[in-house]
């Protein structure tokens, strides 16, 4: 079993905590009897991009894809996963 870890939460970090816990459940949404369940696939092929791991480099705030040939179109919406520094 687990030991429990001590919460190191911040006083704000906590009541946003509680206040979410105490919404209300959102409802389940009415869906047409005729409705069939589809698989998450088949729901990921109507996204038209798919997403991309590139590594890059940051240099003066700004991302740097390492491999030149990476092209990305104008305004793509990236997500940065940093290691911590060392």
């Amino acid at each position: 079993m687990r030991q429990p870890e001590p919460d190191t939460r911040s006083p704000e970090r906590k009541l946003l905590d509680e206040q979410i816990a105490a919404e209300p459940k959102r409802p389940i949404p009415k869906l047409p009897p005729d409705s069939r369940p589809i698989p998450l696939e088949e729901h990921l092929k109507r996204i038209r991009r798919r997403p991309v791991a590139v590594m890059g480099i940051v240099e003066n705030g700004v991302v740097r894809p390492i491999d030149p040939q990476v092209n990305l179109p104008e305004h793509s919406r990236v997500i940065i996963v940093a290691s911590a520094p060392a």
